[in-house]
């Protein structure tokens, strides 16, 4: 005997849908490469960097509420078309940058720290190792970008270097390695003060994401890097760029991907017409459900309630009639 229904339920088909774009919602903000940088322990509310994201929206304050190094600075609103910046350090700030001769007290307008370089250099050991706890991302590694000659015309020994926080560079490197044909190698922790380091303050060639990420190749020497002047960072004097490495199509490639997917902040989430709905949907679906468990208990209550008062009512009148049947049996019995 078929014992299923003919038809399902309305509101059991409503359930497996939103319970099924519940779990692709979930699914795909799982894999979708994101840092999120919390500023607060008051709320739960975190900005979020992501990938390939355009930015935008306005800036925030951090707040005073929990002890952060940074409170009352401002960071995020900047936009993708602004996250290029030059070989000078300190570069690449759309806001903020009032004085030019330190990278201390600015802001963050891609929502991550500037990088650190040796003997407090403009100031920048203030965002040094000892906040690697708490940088946005992760503390700053180092990976080599090298190449092939199958793919790309390099000059023999052409290798450049990305510097950047950690969170930052492990998806950056699946767009190297998809993109550029990066052959595969991973991070090591980035410490400008060591005298064994492969990569100097001299050897950087391209400052992004107001200077909180680098592209640097030991086959350039920039002998003005250490000094600072008052003058706009495209107008401070650099050594130029070796033609080969200026017309390398490998760095260049490597330049518009860091351009296109590094990530930055972006504007607060903003729910699309859908998602809205979808939204409303979940919150009616959930109340309704728990509104009518709660009146299907309520009634069950009052029907076992009902049962009991009326059995009270009825039980003390059916014994005295079963008493009374039972004696005139008893009487019929003892008749002579």
């Amino acid at each position: 005997m078929d014992i299923l229904p003919k038809t399902v339920p309305f509101n059991v088909l409503l359930l497996c849908f939103l319970a099924s774009v519940s779990i692709a919602s979930a699914e795909y903000a799982f894999n979708k490469p994101q840092i999120r940088v919390t500023t607060t322990f008051a709320d739960f509310d975190a900005r979020v960097m992501d990938q390939w994201g355009k930015g935008g929206g306005k800036f925030v304050k951090i707040s005073n509420d929990s002890q952060h190094p940074f409170q009352e600075r401002t960071f995020g609103g900047a936009k993708r078309q602004e996250i290029r910046g030059s070989t000078v350090f300190g570069s690449g700030y759309p806001y903020g940058a009032n004085d030019l001769t330190t990278v201390a007290r600015r802001p963050f307008p891609f929502g991550t720290w500037p990088l650190w370089w040796d003997r407090d250099f403009m100031g920048s050991s203030e965002y040094g190792p000892h906040l690697d706890a708490i940088r946005p991302g992760g503390l700053l590694v180092s990976v080599p970008l090298r190449t092939t000659t199958k793919h790309f015309n390099v000059t023999e020994g052409e290798v450049y270097y990305a510097i950047g926080d950690r969170e930052s560079m492990l998806p950056l490197m699946i767009s190297y390695v998809t993109w550029c044909h990066i052959v595969p190698a991973w991070p090591s922790k980035f410490d400008p003060a060591l005298s064994t380091s492969a990569i100097k303050l001299e050897n950087v060639i391209q400052y992004f994401r107001a200077s909180s990420f680098a592209l640097a190749t030991p086959a350039y020497n920039n002998t003005f890097a250490r000094q600072t002047t008052t003058a706009p960072s495209s107008d401070e004097p650099s050594t130029p760029l070796p033609e080969s490495i200026q017309c390398s199509p490998f760095r260049l490639c490597i330049d518009n991907v860091t351009f296109n997917a590094l990530a930055i902040m972006n504007q607060p989430p903003v729910m699309t017409p859908l998602q809205t709905f979808l939204y409303v949907l979940r919150r009616v679906w959930f109340f309704m459900f728990f509104g009518l468990f709660y009146l299907f208990a309520l009634t069950l209550l009052v029907l076992i309630e009902l049962r009991l008062y009326v059995w009270e009512l009825v039980y003390p009148a059916r014994m005295a009639r079963a008493r009374a049947v039972r004696e005139r049996e008893f009487a019929y019995e003892n008749y002579p």
